[in-house]
């Protein structure tokens, strides 16, 4: 029998009404012949609560408790997903990630996966029986439960699709599909039927919310068809998929946005051979998650160096930096931090093949005296910096210029 694995998000599990609204849909899928294998979250807000109580308990948590406690929330869900189906007639039982099992490394509270042993699973499919799986959780090399990080159940639901050898893995959330842009923004917006892995995966790291970033990066190295559907109403949703299953590139497909961004400059730096290294060698070890970097032309043996990162790093970053001086490792003249930053960027595998595109994008920028601080490029995306106040106005500005109301 085929196989679909369905993952439902917090918010469509958020309570026992959702729970048996999510189960109609698994009994949908069984009743149209498919094996399937559920993957749930914790109830929306059930995590945060979690992760409070571990923080109140202990401010130098040990991480391996802290992924003990939280891991319980999909366990919870798990259980009574798996009663519903019952209650429905659908034969069904849950698994907790540990005994599965699903192996990741010993990285506690970030843990990626190494493997999944399916023999079970598939010896309870030749019986009948469905798979409930608690998402976000596996068991680490020590025996532990270690949790994958926050979406992390998206990236449970791609790995079973692909171990599984499932035809599709179908992301069940609060919104329809994936938009042009954020919906919210401009009225504008479309929903898209399709969309290409690459697209995907830089729509996501670029901070648009529908899919974690890891879960595009194994669907798109698995080839595991994703879907995105709503819990809350039926419809085609949109597909995730190989770029040769979409018949005509679109120039842009998607504007995203990351609004919480600082932009720092180091001014007068030292122009030598690896100052880089030692600038971004700190900056990393700090966990600061440095995005995009510009370096001027040097002159006079100095130059500088301009990156961004999320606005609630810039204190370790001040703090990376400052050490970095204090040990002889680099040297400058001043550090400038500019916390009213966003980030706006298109994304669209029709870039390869078509010419202009950024210059379009920074003409309606140009209409709407938008001033652009940064821009770096890929070769499907373009990103700037703009003014935080101007975010909406550049984004609804793009989106009227590549005419992206008229694509679906």
């Amino acid at each position: 029998m085929p196989r679909l694995v369905m993952k439902f998000g917090g918010t469509s599990v958020a309570d026992l009404e959702r729970i048996r609204n999510a189960a109609t849909r698994v009994r949908r899928e069984v009743e149209n012949g498919y094996e399937v294998c559920v993957v749930v979250s914790a109830m929306s807000g059930k995590t945060n609560e979690l992760v409070g109580w571990v923080r109140d308990t202990s401010v130098l948590y040990d991480a391996r408790e802290y992924d003990a406690v939280v891991a319980s929330g999909e366990n919870v869900t798990a259980g009574l997903m798996a009663l519903t189906l019952q209650e429905m007639g659908v034969p069904a039982r849950s698994w907790q990630g540990w005994q599965v099992p699903l192996r990741t490394n010993s990285m506690h509270g970030g843990a990626r996966i190494e493997s999944i042993d399916t023999t079970m699973l598939d010896q309870k499919f030749s019986e009948g029986l469905h798979a409930v799986v608690a998402g976000f959780q596996g068991i680490s090399p020590e025996g532990r439960i270690a949790t994958l990080g926050r979406g992390g159940s998206d990236t449970s639901a791609v790995a079973f699709a692909a171990a599984l050898g499932a035809d599709r893995c179908d992301i069940y959330t609060d919104v329809d599909g994936v938009y042009t842009t954020d919906p919210r923004i401009t009225k504008k917006a479309r929903r898209l039927d399709k969309i290409s892995y690459e697209e995907m995966l830089e729509l996501a790291s670029l901070g648009a919310k529908v899919l974690q970033t890891r879960s595009v990066e194994l669907a798109m190295r698995y080839k595991v068809r994703l879907r995105v559907l709503s819990s809350f109403s039926d419809g085609p949703g949109t597909l995730v998929c190989d770029e040769e299953e979409i018949l005509e590139s679109r120039v842009v497909s998607g504007i995203a946005h990351s609004r919480d961004e600082a932009k720092l400059t180091l001014i007068s730096v030292a122009d030598r051979p690896g100052i880089a290294a030692a600038i971004f060698g700190p900056l990393a070890e700090a966990g600061v998650n440095v995005d995009m970097i510009v370096q001027n032309i040097g002159a006079d043996a100095r130059t500088d160096i301009t990156f961004s990162c999320p606005v609630d790093e810039v204190p370790r970053a001040r703090r990376a930096l400052e050490e970095a001086v204090a040990e002889g490792q680099i040297d400058y003249r001043g550090l400038d931090v500019d916390e009213e930053v966003a980030k706006v960027s298109i994304v669209g595998i029709g870039m390869r093949s078509h010419a202009g595109v950024a210059h379009k994008m920074f003409a309606a920028l140009a209409s709407e005296s938008v001033n652009i601080k940064v821009i770096t490029t890929s070769e499907i995306k373009v990103s700037v910096l703009v003014d935080r106040k101007y975010l909406e106005l550049a984004v609804q500005a793009l989106h009227d210029a590549f005419e992206l109301e008229k694509i679906s």
